[in-house]
């Protein structure tokens, strides 16, 4: 009868701290997911602050790219100018305006008429 009762009275002990023990182990599983979600969390927060730089500097470079074609097509279109202005000097009519204004030169026979001041 006591072995029965100290049989008893030991699976009852190893029965409550199996339970400790489990209740345990549970309280610290639940510490670690709250941990491992705190941590995801801050994750998912770093994360959602990088994209909207990302996204903020990536506005910023488009408009930059925006204006850097702005100017290149100006230059572009300075450059034509140039061009023409080059083709122009080459031609006598260029050379007869600078001869009439900047030189005063005139052809034989030409009247000019000056106003008065």
């Amino acid at each position: 009868m006591y072995a029965d009762a100290a049989k008893r009275d030991s699976e009852a002990n190893k029965m409550v701290k199996r339970k400790i023990v489990f209740r345990r182990k549970k309280k610290e599983n639940r510490l670690g997911m709250v941990m491992v979600t705190i941590a995801v969390c801050m994750l998912l927060v770093v994360v959602a602050v990088k994209s909207v730089e990302l996204s903020r500097k990536q506005q910023t470079y488009a408009a930059r790219i925006a204006q850097l074609d702005s100017q290149i097509e100006q230059e572009q279109q300075r450059a034509e100018d140039i061009e023409e202005y080059g083709k122009y000097t080459k031609t006598t009519k260029f050379v007869e305006e600078v001869a009439k204004d900047k030189l005063g030169l005139v052809y034989e026979g030409e009247i000019i008429f000056k106003p008065e001041k």
